[in-house]
């Protein structure tokens, strides 16, 4: 605010005696305070001096620089002040009271009454235009601007305080760039006296053009403290003057093409669903089917009527098997052979099996397949690998047996790196193993006999410690035995098959003991049971052995890997079991009770059958002729022994013929 305050002057006469003077002191109240920056001091006339005293609100004395009009004896001239009889200087700030002086600088006479007086006053800088000294002698006070604020405190410490002068709601509180304390003022779109009660008022900016910014008086709105601007009904934009109010577009073409495209995606969310389910159904009755034709309802009879087992087989859903395996990948494969795949799978109960999926199947057999299958998951021998259960959703059914981790005898005879650490005496265990386990299956001890139909390397799997443990036992009966079916059998099962099945299209117990008799073949030679790389007479082991020791010694066709200075005795008799189990006709070939009593024996007492003589052959083919009820039962040696050489030749005519 302003006020006005007195002129200081000091006049002096002709002769320079000091006739008047005015030195003015203001205290202002202790809520005031000189702006300092609206306000400046200002001198007039010449040889004077002056400044300013006083104090500041906090009780600080202060004294200004002193101020020297005219030193050079000009006069000021009316107008703005150009340093020529008259300076000015600024005001400290927080000023409360303050007293002017003056101080003559010379002792001269003064001639011109005019120019004898000086001036000295703060005034308001903006409103003050220099006068003339002539002027200023009936001048009396001029306007200078005063601060006031409230209290000595910050906002922050008067706010909390029962003297908090801001009483408006809708006010707050500042503090100004001069001096301590603070003030009140209405928030914005407010406008009134902060310190009553309800004293800011609401502002209506609508009624004043100025005070808002919509394009048109009938888009605002007015609101509590503010203002809205909007647009009418069929525009868009902010109302204001920058973006105001534009036509919007006819939308009904855009809500039209919106309702086309959410109907098409609709109905095509609806067929995919649709598909799914129709999908999914149909693979709910092709399982169904299968289960049907793969005798699953025969089997959940047999489970019914024997009731709940700890061995009884389990039925698995062809999802648990696919899951098991990844959905059969390529990467979960353990073995595949002419009649299938193996596959390695995890249950859901984190149990490792082994899941056997074959490429053909019998419908013919399906029955004799289902009754094996059911007895084989009765079958509890150390030295078998237990059928834990089947899938029969499938094409063509999966067994599940538990996992064996150490390999397939073959993998074992046929790998040069494995090989070298397979000795005769783990050979020999393994051999006695199998015989005694196929004997137990023969003798029908697990309720019924069963003929493995299946008998090689490959269904000889070993498990940590070296055990035996025959897989597939039974489970041929899928695989179709015409004749036709040969040329998918030449690789891995062709040099097995029992050559009266050739002529009679049936498997017997002695039909698995030819194949076993080839087993020991490969343990004894390391040479594949048919091997297609090998010269003509070579390709198939059974033939080649019954050739070789008529003429040759049994070392020249050991297995390198076999130690013959240490195991010979027990190599050749080995070499006279499987001779006899490779009889061509089965009633002249042992039983495998035999077999296993024979190698049973070989194994835990060591019998000595043949010695072998390096220096003669004929001692050593000697051994090999008919000595004993195991190999000769028709006590006929020398007929044999014809009939063998002549039936083998027919045989691998045979092979030949149906192989190429």
């Amino acid at each position: 605010m302003k006020m006005m305050q007195s002129i200081g002057r000091q006049c002096y006469g002709a002769n320079g005696d000091l006739v008047s003077f005015n030195y003015p002191r203001v205290n202002l109240p202790i809520d005031l305070t000189f702006n300092s920056t609206a306000n400046t001091f200002t001198v007039v006339g010449c040889h004077a001096e002056a400044l300013i005293i006083g104090l500041s609100r906090n009780g600080d004395r202060f004294q200004t620089n002193s101020c020297d009009a005219c030193n050079s004896g000009d006069a000021a001239a009316e107008g703005p002040c150009n340093g020529v009889g008259c300076c000015q200087t600024s005001i400290p700030g927080d000023v409360s009271e303050l007293q002017v002086l003056l101080k003559n600088q010379s002792t001269a006479s003064y001639g011109d009454h005019v120019n004898n007086c000086a001036y000295a006053f703060v005034v308001e800088e903006a409103a003050f235009r220099l006068i003339s000294p002539r002027n200023l002698m009936n001048v009396q006070a001029l306007p200078v601007v005063v601060d006031w604020v409230i209290g000595n405190g910050t906002c922050e410490m008067n706010t909390a305080t029962s003297a908090y002068a801001c009483a408006s709601p809708n006010s707050g509180c500042y503090e100004p760039d001069d001096g301590d304390g603070y003030r009140c003022r209405c928030d914005g779109g407010y406008r009134g006296n902060p310190y009553f009660i309800n004293g800011c008022r609401d502002i209506d900016e609508c009624e004043d053009a100025a005070l808002n910014k919509c394009s048109k008086r009938e888009y605002c709105t007015n609101t509590e403290g503010n203002y809205t601007c909007s647009c009418p009904k069929g525009y868009s934009g902010n109302g204001r003057d920058d973006e105001g109010c534009m036509k919007k577009q006819d939308m009904t073409i855009h809500y039209i093409l919106i309702g086309f495209a959410f109907g098409i995606t609709a109905l095509l969310l609806a067929a995919i669903l649709l598909y799914m389910e129709l999908k999914r159904r149909s693979l709910k009755r092709i399982k169904q089917r299968n289960f049907h034709q793969n005798g699953g309802i025969l089997l959940q009879e047999k489970l019914t009527r024997m009731g709940r087992s700890a061995n009884m087989v389990e039925i698995f859903t062809s999802s648990d098997l696919q899951t098991a395996t990844k959905d059969f990948h390529s990467s979960m494969i353990v073995g595949q052979g002419g009649f299938g795949t193996v596959y390695k799978g995890l249950l859901p109960d984190n149990k490792v099996v082994a899941i056997k999926k074959s490429k053909r199947v019998d419908p013919n057999q399906i029955e004799q397949f289902i009754n094996e299958v059911f007895v084989l998951s009765q079958v509890n021998h150390k030295n078998i690998v237990r059928l834990l259960g089947c899938c029969l959703e499938t094409q063509v059914p999966l067994l599940v047996y538990e996992f064996i981790s150490n390999g397939t005898l073959s993998s074992h005879i046929h790998d040069e790196v494995k090989a070298r650490f397979f000795d005769w005496d783990m050979r020999l265990k393994i051999a006695a193993e199998t015989a005694g386990v196929l004997s137990y299956l023969h003798s029908g001890a697990a309720s019924t006999p069963i003929i493995h139909r299946d008998v090689k390397s490959d269904n000889i799997l070993l498990d940590h410690n070296f055990i035996a443990r025959v897989s597939d036992f039974g489970a041929s009966r899928l695989v179709p035995h015409d004749l036709t079916q040969l040329s998918t059998m030449v690789q891995d099962t062709l040099g097995y098959v029992d050559p009266e099945y050739m002529k009679t299209n049936h498997l017997t117990e002695k039909s698995d003991v030819y194949s076993f008799g080839v087993v020991l073949l490969e343990l004894i030679t390391g040479r594949r049971a048919v091997n297609f790389n090998k010269p003509e007479e070579e390709r198939n082991l059974a033939n080649f052995f019954l050739n070789v020791v008529k003429q040759n010694p049994l070392s020249e066709i050991l297995d390198v890997n076999i130690d013959p200075d240490r195991n010979m005795e027990q190599i050749s008799e080995v070499a006279r079991i499987a001779k006899g189990c490779l009889n061509v006709r089965g009633e002249d070939r042992p039983t495998m009770k035999e077999v296993a009593t024979e190698l049973e024996a070989l194994m835990l007492a060591g019998k000595h059958s043949c010695v072998r003589n390096e220096d003669s052959v004929e001692e050593e083919m000697e051994c090999f002729s008919w000595n004993g009820r195991l190999l000769n039962p028709s006590a006929n040696g020398e007929g044999n022994s014809s009939n063998i050489a002549y039936d083998a030749v027919e045989y691998d005519s045979l092979m030949w013929k149906g192989g190429r």
